[in-house]
C-alpha cells in the first residue's frame, strides 16, 4: 500500500487543521492505521491510531481530547482532525499502515510496515 499525507500547514495556537492520508495499491480495511509525528531534533512519536474497522481508537496523552482520528475504508482514507492546536504540536506528521488480521489500534512505531511521506504542521503562539 502507498500512503499520501496532506493537509499540513500553518495555524495559530488554538486553531485547527485537518490532515488526510490517502491510500492506494490496496484497501486499507486490511490495515490498522496510525499517525505519528516528528519534531526537529526529536524521535518520531505516536499520535493516534485506529483499528481496522474504525471502532477502536487510541491517542497519545498529549493530544487526547484535542485530536480525533477517523477512517473511511470505502474511500481508502484516514483523517486526523486537530483542534486546539498548541505550538508543541509543531512537527512533521506521518500516516502509517500495518497489515494485520486483528482488530485493535497499534501504538508502537516499529509495528507499522508502511509510511507516507509526511506533512508539516507549524503552530505559532
Amino acid at each position: 500500500v502507498q500512503l499520501q499525507a496532506s493537509g499540513g500547514g500553518s495555524a495559530q495556537a488554538g486553531g485547527s487543521l485537518r490532515l488526510s492520508c490517502a491510500a492506494s495499491g490496496d484497501n486499507i480495511s486490511r490495515y490498522a492505521m496510525g499517525w505519528f509525528r516528528q519534531a526537529p531534533g526529536k524521535e518520531r512519536e505516536f499520535v493516534a491510531a485506529i483499528s481496522r474497522g474504525g471502532g477502536l481508537t487510541s491517542y497519545a496523552d498529549s493530544v487526547k481530547g484535542r485530536f480525533t482520528i477517523s477512517r473511511d475504508n470505502a474511500k481508502n482514507m484516514v483523517v486526523l482532525q486537530m483542534n486546539s492546536l498548541k505550538p508543541e504540536d509543531t512537527a512533521v506528521y506521518y500516516c502509517a499502515a500495518d497489515l494485520w488480521f486483528g482488530n485493535s489500534p497499534k501504538r508502537a512505531r516499529d509495528e507499522y510496515d508502511y509510511w507516507g511521506q509526511g506533512t508539516l504542521v507549524t503552530v505559532s503562539s
